[in-house]
């Protein structure tokens, strides 16, 4: 998967957390579990691994480390940049700008290559 598709799925992630929040403030007794989309994106996000049937422990814990180690990296770094943006626009007192749009500017400039 490309940077740029880590970058929309993890502002993507953002996006939800969020309206899941909001959706808990007006009702905190909301499932907001039930039609989140974070699980769905995370699955995207990360590669499939298939082990051979007679891979031992080590073997499988080596597989998993090499296959999932660079994805999280990725996914990681996503969500930092993200939340560092969020963080300078709160750190600079601005109110003009909401959390969503933020999160809307950052996947346009990556939409847009």
């Amino acid at each position: 998967m490309e940077q740029r598709e880590i970058m929309q799925r993890s502002v993507g992630i953002l996006t939800e957390a969020l309206e899941m929040r909001r959706r808990l403030r007006a009702d905190p007794d909301a499932d907001v579990t039930a039609d989140s989309a974070v699980a769905g994106l995370l699955e995207e996000m990360l590669p499939r691994i298939q082990l051979p049937a007679d891979a031992s422990a080590r073997e499988v814990a080596q597989i998993v480390t090499g296959k999932l180690g660079p994805a999280i990296v990725q996914i990681t770094s996503a969500l930092t940049f993200a939340f560092v943006q969020l963080a300078e626009i709160h750190d600079e007192g601005r109110t003009d700008v909401s959390s969503a749009d933020v999160l809307r500017s950052i996947s346009l400039h990556y939409e847009r290559g």
